[in-house]
């Protein structure tokens, strides 16, 4: 994937972050107001959370969304990739293609090193630490 977040990775943290903070279990409509968006938008985003355990989905009348993460081990960046992809570092940062090593374009090694920080900032941002930040 090109280093990107989407409308899917933003929920998918905010829905992180409503279920650990929540005791019970959230069923999905209940969840997919309070991140702002639709039962069926949610479902699809919560499907990559489940299969990487962080999320616990019960079916059924009393069932629902449950927490199953540590926010101190899971960070922005693991969340992101779970959603979109893994990151391809080797995208031109000029067009939707792999990068030509041999006569890359002038943005190439500032591009490069500042995608690099930003990989590292966003893997060393934990979920934790969002919550300690409180809302935005």
């Amino acid at each position: 994937m090109r280093l990107e977040v989407t409308r899917r990775s933003d929920l998918a943290i905010r829905a992180l972050l409503a279920l650990h903070a929540s005791a019970d279990r959230s069923k999905a409509t209940t969840l997919a107001e309070e991140v702002g968006t639709t039962k069926g938008f949610l479902t699809q985003v919560m499907n990559p959370l489940v299969q990487q355990g962080w999320v616990r989905s019960d079916p059924g009348p009393t069932g629902g969304y449950a927490s199953a993460f540590d926010p101190d081990e899971v960070s922005v960046l693991t969340v992101i990739q779970a959603i979109e992809g893994p990151v391809d570092t080797g995208r031109c940062v000029l067009e939707d293609r792999a990068c030509a090593q041999a006569g890359t374009c002038a943005l190439h090694r500032p591009w490069s090193r500042a995608r690099g920080h930003l990989l590292d900032d966003l893997g060393a941002q934990t979920l934790s630490s969002l919550i300690e930040a409180g809302p935005t």
